[in-house]
């Protein structure tokens, strides 16, 4: 009887300890398993957050405003007939004229214009065979000094442009020199390097602005074809190349952007061979 009760006292004893070892290891792996996600959470959060601090804003959305240089001062005016200036540069600074200019330049020589920017140097061969009277013209401007100090005020990549000559405005709203030329012939095309008279939508309207062609994207404008070509850029294509790739938009406008250094035609200097 003695062996048999605590025979049962042992069981009793068992049955007690079985759920207790249970319980204690169903908390032992509870809480493992707890920790194992909390750490799990921390690392997801903190790689989260990383990646949140250090992006960076889209360069798209950032708006720049292009420098702008004043108008030229200090020039004089010609009033009644415009004499052919010096090819000796000479001449005094003029930006305002009262007649366009007499045929100034020899028929059957060439000329070069070398336009000294503030960014580099480029040559350009003025057509005087086909565009006798648009050379002339740019030939006496340049010569008086007309686009000394005047910037590179628009760039356009939709149609591969850069525009200047406008001394007063130092914009596309410029008055001009106080005249306008005759066009010259039309149904042009237009390529990279191509020197052209930049006019309003009116015939015969140009008088000094220009634009430079730099990309292929200049052909847009043959459907046009009412820009007279007068020259073609001998040297110096990668410094526009380089001025139109600057190119920033300026909000509302309807005529591109402009460049994001402020560029300006230092001189146009003219050679005669």
């Amino acid at each position: 009887m003695a062996e048999l009760q605590q025979a049962q006292k042992r069981r009793r004893r068992n049955t007690r300890t079985i759920p207790v070892a249970v319980i204690a290891v169903a908390v032992v792996v509870v809480a493992i398993v707890l920790t194992g996600t909390s750490t799990s959470s921390k690392k997801k959060t903190s790689t989260a957050s990383t990646a949140t601090t250090t992006t960076k804003p889209s360069p798209s959305t950032t708006t720049v405003t292009p420098p702008t240089a004043p108008p030229v001062t200090g020039a004089t005016k010609i009033t009644g007939t415009t004499p052919c200036p010096s090819f000796s540069g000479s001449s005094p600074h003029v930006i305002s004229f009262s007649k366009a200019p007499p045929m100034c330049i020899t028929k059957g020589a060439s000329y070069t214009a070398t336009f000294q920017l503030n960014v580099g140097t480029v040559a350009v061969s003025l057509d005087t065979t086909k565009t006798p009277m648009t050379a002339n013209n740019f030939v006496v401007l340049s010569l008086y000094h007309y686009y000394n100090d005047t910037a590179l005020f628009r760039t356009d990549p939709s149609i591969g442009i850069i525009q200047g000559g406008s001394p007063s405005t130092q914009s596309a709203s410029d008055p001009g020199p106080g005249y306008t030329i005759p066009d010259e012939g039309k149904g042009y095309t237009y390529a990279p390097g191509d020197l052209v008279m930049a006019r309003t939508s009116a015939p015969n309207s140009a008088g000094a602005q220009f634009f430079f062609c730099v990309t292929s994207a200049c052909s847009n404008l043959n459907s046009q074809g009412t820009y007279v070509v007068f020259g073609h850029v001998t040297s110096g294509l990668s410094v526009l190349q380089g001025i139109l790739a600057s190119s920033v938009n300026i909000p509302n406008s309807q005529l591109g952007g402009a460049p994001a250094k402020l560029t300006l035609v230092k001189q146009v200097t003219i050679s005669q061979s």
